[in-house]
């Protein structure tokens, strides 16, 4: 059931284009930021690496809207529980669907992008290791809230609203991970990410079973 579902959402991912979105934005941001703080190469070298993980957390908010409520109006996830599949199921399904979409072509697109910033291999290195424990952190998190909103007027706006504050954590680990001896900050980057990995589908099933009742 779990792969039945992750096959179904890249599917549609990949048919709406929202698996390249991520990597045209990231390249996006990375191509216009050198004309907003100007081609100073100690300038983008030195804030180069807190952009791309802004943009990486923007990225996971775009298909924020399309993750739960599109399935939950037309009846998909009651279909789905109806055939013996938990909301808790569901939810970790169209989270690693979701990760899939983001994650992979982000840490793709960090390649270019880190050398129109001009990052060091060095710190290019540790942006992309930080990228690769925390984007599954910040799927879980979009997953999470639009779970909680489902259903809600606005929620588009509402989810967007809400995932950034708590976003913080992660995004001031992964940050603090580019400064020098951040070991400590990756961990604590694997360490929120994994307890997001962890609660997202029990808190988020449990959102979407109460909206049923």
């Amino acid at each position: 059931m779990i792969g039945a579902i992750v096959r179904r959402d890249l599917a549609r991912a990949f048919r709406s284009g929202g698996i390249w979105l991520p990597l045209a934005f990231l390249l996006l941001i990375a191509a216009l930021f050198p004309f907003a703080v100007g081609p100073d190469a100690t300038v983008l070298a030195r804030t180069g690496g807190g952009l791309l993980w802004i943009a990486a957390l923007l990225a996971s908010l775009l298909p924020i809207d399309r993750l739960i409520e599109p399935d939950r109006e037309s009846g998909v996830i009651d279909q789905l529980v109806l055939r013996g599949a938990g909301e808790g199921t569901i939810l970790f399904a169209k989270g690693i669907a979701h990760w899939l979409s983001f994650g992979p072509p982000l840490l793709l697109a960090a390649l270019p992008a880190g050398a129109l910033l001009k990052l060091e291999p060095e710190m290019l290195g540790i942006v992309m290791l930080g990228l690769a424990v925390g984007t599954p952190g910040l799927a879980a998190l979009a997953l999470l809230v639009a779970a909680l909103t489902a259903g809600l007027r606005g929620s588009g706006a509402l989810t967007g609203l809400l995932v950034l504050p708590l976003a913080v954590p992660i995004l001031t680990f992964g940050a603090g991970a580019l400064q020098s001896g951040g070991v400590g900050a990756l961990k604590l980057v694997a360490a929120c990410s994994l307890l997001l990995c962890a609660a997202a589908p029990v808190a988020g099933g449990a959102a979407l079973r109460a909206g049923r009742e």
